[in-house]
């Protein structure tokens, strides 16, 4: 007789972890590991201390809520620039479907104006981002 039922959960691992080990801190050296262990993105504590005892190298993330907020803003002027440009195309194809062409390049025109404008507004935002990213580097060092 073969066994006609499916495997379901986790796979097992190749090399499990079975062997655990125990650290005594004082109340000073826990707060400083609690404040190390809050500057690094881990997926827990065990795999902190064991980059720290392995010398595994870690990276350290400050990030303060301006840069968040900046960050934040930066992601949604993404998304307004791609509706912008579909709405540029609906407004091109309206105007010549709709319009005789001299009063369609007059509008046209305005369009392009306003596009530069945007153009130019862009490259200002991001030569802020720059500076910015300038700033915090310098902070990080």
């Amino acid at each position: 007789m073969t066994d006609n039922r499916k495997k379901a959960g986790r796979k097992p691992k190749a090399d499990t972890t079975v062997y655990r080990c125990s650290v005594n801190f004082s109340a000073t050296e826990h707060a400083t590991l609690m404040a190390m262990y809050d500057k690094v993105q881990v997926e827990s504590m065990s795999a902190f201390v064991k980059m720290i005892l392995f010398s595994k190298p870690f990276k350290v993330f400050y990030m303060d809520e301006n840069t968040r907020v900046f960050i934040d803003k930066l992601s949604s002027l993404n998304s307004l620039y791609r509706t912008v440009g579909v709405e540029y195309a609906i407004v091109v194809k309206t105007l010549r479907e709709n319009f005789s062409e001299k009063k369609a390049m007059k509008a046209l025109y305005k369009l392009e104006q306003q596009t530069i404008e945007l153009v130019r507004l862009s490259r200002e935002i991001v030569g802020l981002a720059r500076q910015f990213d300038e700033a915090w580097s310098q902070k990080s060092r």
